[in-house]
């Protein structure tokens, strides 16, 4: 195998020429949960030798000249999270920039296009390679929140060679095979390139001078937008061609989370350290909230890994130095989809409503039950949030999870419980009181609480609906704990239908007018609402 090197303030042997480089704007940890770690891991399986350069100094140019030219190609992420997303609050103040506070990013506000363009300027001619969510989710014209305008394709702004959307595991393979063999880049499943022709049978999204100057162009943008086709958009006198999504597959993903991860964490990476131990089960989300990208970056359908290759992982775990007998966690983007894979592959992906949809539970039940009984392990936790709805469907799962997984709460996302809202949000108008009940009857004698995340200012959203929420949330509050674990100010974030309301003022899969709430003021007022704790009549924030 590679040896998989990070230049951490040391300079690499110069007779050791790296295959790929790769730079993030994450510390480097080799964890299944570090994107950068991931790809390191799957290059070097492959033979080739990997170098990362995690989280550089971006304003020393020299950082990018530790471990030299790589034979092949640059790597380039900001990380797990948009740069800017990371960098600023919703209301876009700065987040802190002193060093050493614990809320310092280390990254530069457009991470991708400025390491980019730097490794442009010092290593004239060599392919780079972008991806991770900031460039997966900028692939197209798209609208910029922070500058409240129309940007095109980071491709064009980062000079990138090609663009990897989504994990990218199964990408960079062939992306290396490629460059390995001098071939053309062309084609590659889950990638974007630059090209002056449109493949035939691709999709024609409208230009991005059409969206920069014509908000009904965007809204038809927005409908045609999908993972399953290739979609071209010209940028002046060339076109961004998106290919169509990799089929990943079970047995795939159980390859890669069955390579030889060390788990270590290094201190810069604090927030890695809790989930240390956490075991991926599947990727994807059939969810499809409005306001949530992740289907268009990892998938709209569930691939669950084999129960068998779970349980090998969590074996291994067992050998492991620092492991006191504790699973972090076991989950994808929403817990208890494990085991939901569709068997009848559609078009529509709208896997929620389709009836054939096997919302027993019961495969994630038999993991769990088969999990907890393995040599050497004390507890296996599920801290992943769940998607409450689904859980309604199996009593058998909602005891299982009460009974043996939980760390003293569950983590739900109602995000509001006006039918409006929540349409709009396409979550369903489901009954939250009729889940309280079920968990508080499930859960008598034990000391574990729900733990909610609401949304507001998100289209749609007006001063009365944030207080019928606020009401709400102050009666669950005079029985008990305190049931908000987080409040957010929705924040556009881009390709999302959301974010297209947002920006056009129409729901752009029915035409209508939505109202935003766009003023700070108004946006402030409204988190206050649901942070104020109602006693004896007062508030207190």
């Amino acid at each position: 195998m590679s040896l998989i090197i990070e230049a951490r303030g040391r300079n690499y042997p110069p007779h050791k020429i790296c295959d790929f480089i790769l730079i993030s704007g994450e510390p480097y940890a080799d964890h299944p949960l570090s994107g950068v770690g991931l790809i390191a891991r799957v290059l070097a399986s492959q033979g080739w030798r990997v170098g990362v350069i995690g989280r550089p100094n971006w304003r020393r140019p020299e950082e990018f000249q530790r471990l030299g030219r790589p034979r092949l190609a640059f790597g380039i992420t900001s990380g797990s999270m948009d740069s800017l997303l990371r960098n600023y609050t919703a209301l876009k103040r700065a987040r802190a920039r002193d060093p050493h506070s614990r809320y310092y990013s280390g990254i530069p506000d457009r991470a991708v296009i400025v390491y980019s363009n730097i490794l442009r300027h010092l290593f004239p001619g060599v392919p780079l390679i972008i991806g991770g969510v900031e460039a997966s989710l900028r692939r197209l014209a798209h609208y910029d929140y922070w500058e409240n305008r129309i940007r095109r394709s980071i491709l064009l702004d980062s000079r990138a060679d090609i663009l990897v959307y989504g994990p990218g595991e199964m990408q960079i393979l062939e992306i290396a095979r490629r460059l390995e063999e001098k071939r053309e880049l062309e084609g590659i499943a889950g990638t974007c390139i630059l090209s002056r022709k449109v493949p035939e049978g691709f999709t024609l999204l409208p230009s991005f001078e059409q969206v920069q100057e014509d908000k009904e162009a965007f809204l038809a943008m927005q409908r045609l937008i999908s993972i399953r086709q290739g979609l071209a958009q010209q940028h002046g006198n060339l076109y961004v061609l998106q290919f169509p999504f990799p089929d990943y597959r079970p047995e795939f993903l159980d390859w890669i989370y069955s390579l030889p991860f060390s788990r270590t964490i290094p201190p810069d990476f604090p927030e890695l350290k809790l989930a240390q131990f956490s075991i991926v089960s599947h990727r994807g989300c059939i969810g499809q909230c409005s306001f949530c990208a992740l289907s268009l970056h990892q998938g709209d359908r569930i691939i669950s890994r084999s129960e068998e290759a779970i349980i090998e992982e969590v074996d291994k775990l067992t050998h492991h130095p620092d492991f006191k007998g504790i699973i972090d966690d076991v989950g994808g983007p929403t817990a208890n989809m494990y085991g939901m894979d569709c068997p009848f592959p559609c078009s529509q992906g709208e896997c929620l409503k389709c009836p054939k949809l096997d919302r027993s539970h019961s495969r994630l039940i038999d993991l769990l039950r088969r999990l907890r009984e393995r040599p050497g392990i004390k507890k296996v936790f599920v801290r992943s949030g769940i998607r409450f709805d689904l859980a309604m469907a199996s009593l058998e799962y909602l005891e299982e999870l009460i009974n043996y997984h939980l760390s003293g709460r569950l983590k739900i996302a109602p995000e509001h419980i006006s039918p409006q809202v929540l349409r709009l949000m396409n979550k369903p108008t489901y009954n939250l009181d009729e889940f309280r009940r079920l968990f508080e009857k499930i859960n008598k004698g034990k000391k574990q609480y729900l733990k909610c995340y609401f949304m507001v200012a998100h289209p749609g959203t007006t001063k009365k609906e944030a207080a019928e929420l606020a009401d709400y949330l102050n009666k669950w509050r005079g029985h008990g704990p305190d049931p908000v674990e987080g409040v957010q100010i929705f924040t556009p974030t881009p390709m999302t239908r959301s974010t297209c309301m947002y920006y056009t003022g129409k729901d752009p899969l029915t035409g209508e007018k939505v109202y935003v709430p766009r003023s700070y003021k108004e946006k402030k007022e409204q988190k206050r609402m649901l942070l104020a704790i109602r006693r004896s009549g007062s508030n207190r924030n």
